[in-house]
């Protein structure tokens, strides 16, 4: 428990308030109590639901209890006033010079200050992008990348051991049809006299990847391997010598080209993975195998045939054995089948032997950054890596949802396989990397949102970008005007001069950042933190204007050293909460505003 976190000291000391109200209750009994802001400020700083989740227990009536806690609470140094609440709260007003004593703690520690020990060091995979090596990024891809990224971050600030993955999806019928996109281009770069259509209904499925960027791949395949993969007359290439003279050196090299191109994409917006992973890797190290092994050994794989799917029939579904896995054993709605018809692994039965990877990699938790799209794959993957792990080791899913870009008033429609897509470079070069990432942060994930390339370049109040990002800015130029003294300096000095609700609505909210971190860490979900900074940089443009309107709360006075040097102090620690909030989003600090 950090001593830092003023709500995680007084769920201890409400609990050790309940402990000698109630002895002869277990431990375990005070699991579920929470220390939290009320909903309506009004009713204090905090409030806990302690005597609710204990009064079964102790077979008392909660607000009995609740009377009984409040009286004991309120006898606590940091606490000004206790009452209970409703059907079992209590409600705490804490000490106005407990509030001010957090400044110095905040200096004191800087960009460490809400670093939490929920996580206790437990290693977690955060799995995010993995997108198919078939194209560039675009704003498709964008979303998942930004909070992937952001809850990597959030969780390695809650005191989680994180690893940031990328899995590369470069087995099956697209990556093929990459290879034989990027083998036209190659051809082209040759010379051929061959047409696009011509070339089109000679390979499996016709030409799939059409988009320009396959261009400089054709051009590096012509460098790299010369004519060595063409047949002496392209017009016939496939009659003759047949495409497994090249396909799979064509599939390696394009996928490593674009692997190349996808990462830079991701470092322009400031997004960098710990490991890659490639899906063909693992079938050929036979990890596939092994899952199947390792479920069979627990009597989770059998022959059988499924019922069909509800709803009308699909008109090529057949009622055939199949080797299937017992997912409803996990929660699941029907079992999953591991193999295709031709003996090869099915999507599902790859993405087991993914997870089977990162578990005996001694991952304690897994969580996963998907597309909406996907919501229905959650329950089958879950009840996998359960049986995997015999329930040792949660896998958590975190949707995003579509991302419409507006453009001139008009959306913006995208394609990679034609190659008229939002490229995600295109995107940071029009905006900035900083606005597309607080943008992105700022709705839930599962929440679909409208991206106006237009607005997240205004500088008003409308704009949570411009707006906490300005209250950073404006913090420094009080601190450059004052001389920029040290943090230890401000930590000493005397704060009895912070007094008005604006200084102390400021000092609350600053308070709040180790908790902010926990639950939005536990909850996986990082949008809390840019709600948090947008909160916070609130309450700091209030005090500002507070003090244009009234010169005695004016942050710098040479007539009141010692008030200045108090609100000093509040300054500093608001832009370094400011900094560790928008660190954990990935966004840069502002130092003034052009």
């Amino acid at each position: 428990m950090p001593d830092h976190d003023i709500f995680a000291a007084l769920r201890a000391r409400t609990i050790a308030a309940l402990a000698e109200l109630l002895p002869d209750l277990p431990p375990d009994a005070y699991a579920r109590v929470q220390m939290e802001p009320p909903r309506d400020a009004a009713h204090g700083d905090m409030a806990t639901n302690a005597a609710m989740v204990v009064a079964k227990a102790a077979k008392q009536a909660p607000p009995k209890l609740a009377a009984a806690l409040a009286e004991k609470l309120a006898g606590l140094p940091e606490v000004a006033a206790a009452a209970p609440a409703g059907p079992g709260f209590v409600n705490l007003r804490l000490r106005e010079g407990f509030l001010r004593a957090q400044l110095p703690v905040i200096l004191a520690e800087g960009l460490r200050y809400g670093d939490g020990t929920a996580g206790a060091g437990r290693r977690v995979d955060v799995e995010y992008v993995s997108a198919n090596p078939t194209g560039p990024m675009h704003v498709g891809h964008c979303r998942g990348a930004v909070v992937g990224d952001a809850l990597a971050n959030l969780l390695a600030k809650a005191g989680y051991a994180v690893t940031k993955e990328y899995y590369i999806n470069d087995a099956g019928a697209q990556v093929q049809a990459l290879g034989y996109a990027a083998y036209w281009r190659y051809l082209q770069a040759l010379g051929t006299t061959m047409t696009e259509d011509h070339y089109a209904q000679l390979i499996p499925g016709g030409l799939q990847y059409g988009g320009d960027y396959l261009v400089p791949v054709g051009a590096a395949l012509r460098a790299e391997f010369g004519e060595s993969l063409a047949a002496p007359d392209a017009t016939y290439r496939f009659g003759m010598l047949g495409p497994d003279h090249w396909l799979e050196q064509v599939r390696r090299f394009t996928v490593d080209r674009m692997m190349d191109a996808i990462r830079e994409d991701l470092a322009t917006l400031g997004v960098r993975h710990d490991v890659f992973v490639s899906e063909a890797a693992l079938v050929e190290a036979g990890l596939l195998e092994a899952a199947e092994q390792r479920l069979r050994d627990k009597d989770l794989i059998y022959r059988g045939v499924l019922e069909p799917p509800k709803g009308k029939t699909p008109e090529d579904w057949e009622p055939r054995e199949q080797t299937l896995f017992r997912a409803t054993q996990f929660g699941d709605e029907v079992d999953r089948p591991l193999r295709k018809s031709d003996g090869s692994g099915t999507y599902f039965a790859n993405d087991i032997a993914n997870h089977l990877h990162k578990l005996d990699r001694g991952f304690a938790e897994l969580v996963h950054v998907w597309g909406a799209d996907h919501g229905g794959y959650v329950k089958r993957m879950q009840a996998a890596v359960a049986a995997l792990s015999a329930g040792t080791v949660p896998l958590d899913v975190v949707l995003t949802q579509i991302v419409h870009v507006l453009k001139d008033g008009q959306p913006v429609r995208m394609s990679k396989r034609a190659g008229t897509y939002v490229a995600l470079r295109d995107l940071i070069e029009e905006v900035g990397r900083d606005a597309v990432r607080f943008t992105m942060l700022f709705r839930k994930a599962d929440a679909q949102m409208e991206f106006d390339l237009t607005k997240v370049v205004e500088q008003s109040r409308e704009n949570p970008v411009f707006y906490v990002q300005y209250a950073h800015a404006r913090c420094r130029s009080v601190l450059r005007q004052a001389g920029d003294l040290p943090p230890g300096d401000l930590a000493l000095a005397p704060l009895d001069a912070l007094v008005d609700p604006a200084e102390l609505a400021l000092i609350r909210r600053l308070t709040a950042w180790p908790r902010t971190v926990e639950a939005a860490a536990i909850a996986r979900e990082p949008h809390r933190i840019a709600f948090f900074l947008h909160d916070l940089a609130g309450d700091f443009h209030v005090l500002w204007n507070r003090g244009r309107e009234d010169s005695t709360l004016r942050f710098i006075r040479e007539d009141e050293p010692l008030s200045t040097r108090a609100r000093l102090a509040l300054v500093a620690a608001t832009a370094t909460v400011l900094r560790s909030g928008l660190a954990v989003m990935g966004v840069e600090p502002v130092e003034e505003m052009r």
